[in-house]
């Protein structure tokens, strides 16, 4: 290494102890060139956003008796609960979520093998045709 590259590097390593025959700094004390380079911390570039599903980024708490919520979850044509990687929920809200659906069910608030029909004009929460995870078939 020559000395301009150890002068560049210097910002970068502040902790290392250099020793050459101009340059000596050591960890607390400042060079003349460290004090003009600006102090700021700086988040992770490489780190992935942590995605959220969408009932835990609004708050939603699933229950049996909100059947127009429920029935966004289910297929229209054969009444199957759709899976994470069509929905993108977290595992514990898309196992409350299918809790929920057979309870609703059983209790006769929901069809079991057909969308309600009042409920098929309602908004779509999530793409059916384009998963939001990649799914191994």
């Amino acid at each position: 290494m020559n000395f301009l590259t150890i002068r560049k590097l210097l910002p970068v390593f502040n902790n290392v102890i250099i020793r050459t025959s101009t340059i000596s700094t050591t960890p607390g004390r400042l060079s003349k060139d460290q004090e003009d380079q600006p102090n700021f911390d700086m988040d992770n570039p490489f780190e992935k956003v942590q995605m959220k599903c969408i009932l835990c980024k609004h708050n939603i708490q699933v229950d049996y008796k909100n059947v127009k919520l429920l029935s966004q979850f289910q297929s229209p044509y054969t009444g199957r609960i759709y899976g994470r990687h069509i929905t993108g929920l977290c595992k514990t809200q898309q196992e409350l979520v299918q809790s929920e659906i057979t309870k609703a069910q059983s209790a006769g608030l929901m069809a079991t093998y057909l969308k309600e029909s009042c409920f098929l004009e309602d908004p779509q929460l999530f793409d059916t045709e384009n998963p939001i995870r990649p799914h191994k078939y």
